[in-house]
């Protein structure tokens, strides 16, 4: 596995609503240091995400418009477009980025940023296709 599918991979393991409730898991995926800027506009460490998502409402979460681009060896830029979907609400999707850093040998998120997305995926000129 390349590194470009072992971090979509660690990406979809964040979207999985069993692995999102636990907070260990989690908590294995995430740097101490971590932070997010949440689509909510919201500003979260790593204690305060792991503690939103063990109260957050069961949804289907997917990402499409998949890149990844090393900016060192040991740091990754990733972008995508998430979809959010619940029963009985529209469905929500999401631009979103994160940064990726290996520390003690293991690929590690340091930093998310999520940026509620006005257009469909088709009016997406700027997001890269995934390969």
């Amino acid at each position: 596995m390349n590194t470009a599918e072992t971090l979509r991979e660690l990406e979809e393991q964040l979207l999985d609503s069993s692995i999102r409730k636990n907070a260990e898991a989690i908590s294995s995926l995430l740097a101490e240091d971590f932070q997010e800027f949440g689509s909510s506009g919201r500003v979260f460490s790593k204690p305060e995400i792991i503690a939103t998502l063990q109260t957050e409402s069961p949804a289907r979460l997917s990402l499409g418009h998949f890149h990844a681009q090393l900016l060192a060896n040991n740091i990754a830029l990733i972008t995508y477009r998430s979809r959010r979907e619940e029963p009985g609400m529209p469905a929500i999707e999401t631009l979103r980025n994160s940064i990726w850093v290996v520390r003690d040998g293991h690929w590690r998120l340091l930093f998310h940023q999520g940026t509620r997305a006005l257009e469909s995926p088709a009016n997406d000129t700027q997001l890269r296709n995934e390969p």
